[in-house]
């Protein structure tokens, strides 16, 4: 489904020479979840904003290849990205508080999608919606579609950001960091979520973390990056056998509860 090949991102406005993602390459199938770890800085995020086409042309300089479905998106008209993020491929960022608009009301967030790439009547956007965050187990959605983002608790608010980013049923989602955030119990929440989008809709699932704990919890296959390079990729349990990056960084989070922000 996804074939990273060689890429390499630069800020225009770093030195010359000084990229934040260093030709990586990386392979996902349908239906896998895959993590992306790594402590801050390391490419992450910058990542995950060149597959979502979210990284501005006048801002940086990309090279390489990004196929998605065999389009590869490095190459792709401007107007062939913008269609296909949020319907094929959607995000989910890490604090929702900003990313939704504090003075709309939570349904038309979650609806946003359908307005952009349907042409749904509002009754019927109304009833997706309303589906969306059943699926995303968000209580009362009746309710919970007329409020606003700042009457939601933190947990509820991310799960409303799942049902945004699922409401077109997207081939790729992008989690960034979408537990970092959230207290212990809410996080086992929004994991158990993401494991059920997986398996009952069938989305594929890239998960930014720098979590091993939530990496060795859902994630079929690793990839761990350092200073914008990929290191390793595998298994949880083959990487901490073989990246020493890994396994430092693992055991390091186990000693520490975990609570490590990387």
């Amino acid at each position: 489904m996804l074939d990273i090949q060689d890429l390499h991102v630069r800020f225009r406005s770093a030195p010359a020479g000084k990229e934040a993602v260093k030709g990586i390459s990386l392979h996902m199938n349908a239906g896998e979840i895959l993590g992306l770890v790594g402590e801050s800085g390391s490419g992450k995020t910058v990542t995950a904003m060149a597959l979502a086409g979210l990284l501005s042309n006048a801002k940086v300089e990309l090279s390489g290849h990004i196929f998605f479905e065999g389009l590869d998106l490095l190459r792709a008209s401007r107007e062939t990205v913008r269609s296909m993020r949020g319907k094929d491929i959607a995000v989910v960022f890490q604090e929702p508080m900003t990313s939704m608009d504090p003075v709309m009301r939570i349904g038309p967030q979650v609806e946003e999608a359908l307005l952009v790439h349907t042409d749904l009547g509002p009754e019927e956007r109304r009833a997706r919606a309303l589906q969306a965050m059943a699926d995303a187990e968000l209580p009362d959605p009746e309710t919970v579609y007329r409020k606003y983002p700042h009457e939601l608790s933190g947990g509820m608010l991310q799960r409303a950001m799942v049902a945004a980013a699922i409401i077109s049923a997207p081939k790729l989602l992008i989690c960034d960091e979408p537990t970092t955030a959230l207290d212990v119990t809410i996080q086992e929440g929004i994991l158990n979520l993401l494991k059920k989008i997986n398996r009952e809709l069938g989305v594929t699932i890239l998960l930014i973390t720098h979590q091993m704990q939530v990496v060795q919890r859902i994630c079929n296959k690793v990839a761990v990056m350092e200073n914008g390079r990929i290191d390793a990729c595998g298994t949880h349990e083959a990487l901490l056998k073989s990246s020493d990056i890994y396994r430092e960084v693992y055991d390091s989070q186990n000693k520490t509860g975990g609570e490590d922000n990387g």
